[in-house]
C-alpha cells in the first residue's frame, strides 16, 4: 500500500519534539507535523538555524538549544522542556552525525556512538516521564541502512574510542546502536504497560547535510553516483518517520523504511534489519551500558529476555522484521 503526508492524521493538541529539525529530514519531519496541527519544538544546536526554519514552518513550534554532543546540553534542553510542557506526544530522535569533524565528544565518547546514540538514550530517558501515561505516545529513533556495517557491535572501550571520524564501520555501529535500543525500549515499555510504544525508522537515502561531513575518499565517487540512481529527496526521505510517529495501524516495535531499490527509496514500509539488531541480549546490554555511560537511568526495569530473538510482523502487511 502507498503513504503518503496526507496519510498523517489530525495532530491538533498533541505536542511532538523532534531532533535536528533544523534541516534536511528532520525539517520536513517537523514542517509536516505543525501542518497537520501539532505544537512542534526544535530541537537543534544552532538556535538561529532553527528559528529560520521555524518560521518558514509556520503554525506552532518552538525552538530549544540541543547540542547532542554534549550531556549538560541535553539535561538542560530536558529541563526546557519539561519545565514548559507537562507532556509529550512524541519524540522523534531524528539528529545525527555522519564523518564530523571532531573525534570524540565533549563527554569524551566517539562522535558517531555519542551523538547518534547516547545523546538520544540520554534525551529519551530524561523526556519518558511527560510521556508513558499519555495515550498514543511515540518514540520514534530514525536509524539508517547502514546499521548492517555495525560489524563487531558496541562494547565499552569503542565507546570511547576517537578513531572512528571516518569510519564507515564506526558510522553503522551507532546506528546498529539505535535499532537495539529502540526495540529494548519497546520490550522494557510493554513489560511495565506503558502507554508510550518505541519504533524505528529509516529515511532511505537521501542527499541532505548529514553527507557534508568528510567521507573517506575512496567513498566519495561511490556516494555521488549511488545519489544519482538511489536517493529521494528530504520530503520522501521523512516519511518513514512520520509514519511511524502518526499511522495507528503501525504496531509496537514496528521498523519502516523505503519499499523501493534495495530500501533506498519509495512508499514507506516495513523494513528487514540485520539479525544483530534483532538479538535480545545485545539489546539489553548496550542498554546497561548506555545508563552507565550517560549516567541516565529510566523509571522502569528490564523485562524478561525471550529465549530466541523475536522477529516482528506487521499486521498491516504481514512482512517480518
Amino acid at each position: 500500500m502507498t503513504w503518503s503526508a496526507a496519510d498523517v492524521p489530525d495532530l491538533s493538541g498533541r505536542t511532538a519534539l523532534v531532533t535536528g529539525a533544523s534541516g534536511g529530514i528532520g525539517r520536513e519531519t517537523a514542517r509536516v507535523l505543525a501542518a497537520r496541527g501539532a505544537h512542534v519544538v526544535l530541537a537543534c544546536r544552532s538556535t538561529r538555524r532553527a528559528r529560520a526554519v521555524a518560521a518558514w514552518v509556520g503554525g506552532s513550534t518552538e525552538v530549544v538549544e540541543l547540542d547532542l554532543a554534549s550531556l549538560d546540553s541535553v539535561r538542560e534542553a530536558a529541563a526546557r522542556v519539561r519545565d514548559r510542557h507537562g507532556r509529550l506526544d512524541l519524540l522523534v530522535n531524528n539528529a545525527g552525525v555522519m564523518f564530523p569533524s571532531y573525534g570524540r565528544t565533549t563527554d569524551g565518547f566517539e562522535a558517531h556512538f555519542g551523538v547518534n546514540h547516547l545523546g538520544h538514550f540520554a534525551l529519551t530517558g530524561l523526556l519518558l516521564g511527560l510521556m508513558t501515561g499519555v495515550p498514543g505516545s511515540r518514540v520514534v529513533t530514525v536509524g539508517s541502512l547502514a546499521h548492517r556495517a555495525g560489524l563487531g557491535g558496541v562494547v565499552a572501550d569503542r565507546a570511547r574510542s576517537g578513531s572512528g571520524r571516518r569510519s564507515v564501520t564506526a558510522y553503522g555501529r551507532s546506528k546498529l546502536a539505535n535499532l537495539l535500543f529502540a526495540r529494548e525500549l519497546q520490550r522494557r515499555l510493554g513489560a511495565a504497560g506503558a502507554a508510550t510504544v518505541s519504533l524505528a525508522a529509516h529515511p532511505g537515502l537521501s542527499p541532505t547535510g548529514l553527507w557534508h561531513g568528510d567521507a573517506p575518499a575512496v567513498l566519495r565517487p561511490v556516494v555521488a553516483a549511488g545519489m544519482r540512481w538511489l536517493a529521494q529527496p528530504p520530503q520522501a526521505a521523512a516519511l518513514p518517520s512520520l509514519r511511524a510517529a502518526t499511522d495507528p495501524r503501525v504496531p509496537p516495535g514496528a521498523y519502516l523504511g523505503p519499499a523501493r531499490r534495495f530500501g533506498s527509496r519509495g512508499a514507506p514500509v516495513p523494513a528487514r534489519s540485520s539479525r544483530g539488531a534483532r538479538d535480545v541480549t545485545a539489546q539489553a546490554r548496550l542498554w546497561e551500558l548506555s545508563e552507565e555511560l550517560t549516567g541516565v537511568g529510566y523509571a522502569f526495569g528490564p523485562a524478561p529476555v525471550p529465549a530466541e530473538p523475536a522477529v516482528g510482523v506487521c499486521p498491516v502487511t504481514g512482512a517480518r522484521g
